[in-house]
């Protein structure tokens, strides 16, 4: 029987581009089959099962058969092409441009995503730079602030307009609607993005008490697209308004926000994780620029089809339809872009250098976050397990050691901030 033939149109480091020819003496052999199989089981009124005439089983199953014969066509290329090539797919298929007509071959184009792999000529030699950021009073106050913005409350205001950082309770209803509906009080913080710029401004203008009417318009950067530049005629009543009252900041608020004994301990923390944080931020801007080096050094690509699948994961992950998702790809492109390159360079280097996370080091991490929890490590390797977390575990265990290794071949240079 002839076999079926393809070759490669265009390929990249993480997917091919097949055009693939199904000989018509296999379409012709899958079309008997079809039909043995549809004359076994058809009840046809007239005749008796498993001797209904040939002609009318094509027929009366004409589609399902031809059906038939593009997915057994298919399903035969696709074990051929995974047979007899060196391909190694990591997703099925995608089929594309499908030619079907009686009597002449089936020709269909096929995209396979397959295991990126590429060969980096330069690993080490670079000249980094670490800056760990020293923590500053302010940022400590700003901690401080937040903890008491998360224990404060609110207290009502008379007699005033609101000011940016109150809160405010407002009905907003469209003024010339048929059948407005009617309005139900909301609550907001002015001056935190929570209501377009013309209608805070509308709210501002208020006493508690008052309605005003005015034209508010949405900005051209509106989450909401079909919104962007609609302008509409509001009424706005004020209900009330409110400002922050924030605890004062002592021992009894140290205590209320975890086990600490002074106001003083809990400031020594947040001075301690905020250094914490200048350091995984310095080592961070590390790998970042070891990787940019790598990239440049080695011209490392970005395949478009890992670039459009990234693009993908972001907008579902966004919540994204069809009709943004051409905007959101122009926009998330370079930041996939980017990620692409850099997922490469660490494979490339994990694989050549065998630095892949070993069953020992999954146990031994395991062990060491049980024991910083205080929890059993089979337990946790369970609840891991069960999360499908353990994969994540691995793949975080497997770039630090890729760090690690590539960060020996280089220079790091401390520089005061």
């Amino acid at each position: 029987m002839t076999e079926i033939t393809y070759h490669t149109t265009a390929e990249d480091v993480a997917s091919r581009s097949l055009q693939v020819t199904v000989p018509v003496e296999r379409l012709a052999a899958a079309e008997r089959k079809a039909l043995r199989e549809y004359t076994r089981q058809a009840r046809i009124p007239g005749f008796r099962k498993g001797h209904v005439p040939e002609p009318v089983i094509r027929r009366r199953f004409e589609q399902e058969i031809r059906r038939h014969v593009i997915e057994d066509a298919l399903r035969e290329s696709w074990e051929t092409i995974v047979k007899e090539s060196d391909l190694k797919p990591t997703a099925d298929p995608q089929v594309s441009n499908l030619s079907f007509e009686q009597g002449q071959p089936l020709v269909f184009d096929m995209t396979v995503e397959v295991r990126p792999s590429i060969a980096l000529a330069t690993t080490g030699g670079f000249t980094l730079s670490r800056t760990v950021a020293p923590v500053s009073q302010e940022a400590i106050q700003d901690r401080i602030d937040r903890l008491r913005e998360q224990k404060a409350s609110w207290t009502p205001v008379e007699g005033s307009r609101p000011k940016p950082g109150q809160m405010v309770t407002v009905a907003v209803t469209t003024v010339g609607d048929e059948a407005p509906e009617p309005s139900k009080p909301y609550s907001m913080v002015i001056g935190k993005g929570q209501a377009i710029p013309d209608l805070e401004d509308l709210v501002m203008g208020l006493m508690p008490g008052e309605t005003a009417e005015g034209d508010v318009r949405f900005p051209d950067d509106h989450p909401d697209e079909a919104r962007r530049g609609e302008a509409r005629r509001v009424s706005v009543a004020l209900h009330e308004v409110k400002e922050q009252v924030l605890p004062p900041y002592d021992d009894a608020f140290a205590r209320e926000v975890g086990e600490f004994e002074s106001a003083e301990a809990l400031t020594e923390v947040i001075s301690a994780d905020l250094a914490e944080e200048a350091v995984r931020t310095a080592d961070q801007g590390v790998r970042e620029q070891l990787i940019d080096h790598l990239v440049r050094a080695n011209d490392v690509p970005a395949p478009p089809s890992l670039v459009r699948r990234l693009v993908r994961a972001y907008a579902e992950g966004y919540g994204i339809d069809a009709e943004r998702l051409d905007a959101f790809a122009g926009t998330f492109a370079p930041i996939a872009e980017a990620q692409v390159r850099r997922e490469l360079v660490l494979d490339s280097v994990g694989s050549a250098q065998n630095l892949q996370a070993t069953e020992g080091d999954i146990d031994a991490r395991v062990a060491a976050l049980a024991s910083a929890r205080g929890v059993e490590p089979g337990a946790l390797y369970a609840s891991l397990q069960q999360a499908r977390r353990l994969d994540e575990l691995e793949r975080t265990i497997t770039e630090e050691k890729t760090f690690a290794w590539l960060l020996e071949q280089s220079t790091v240079t401390e520089v005061s901030a």
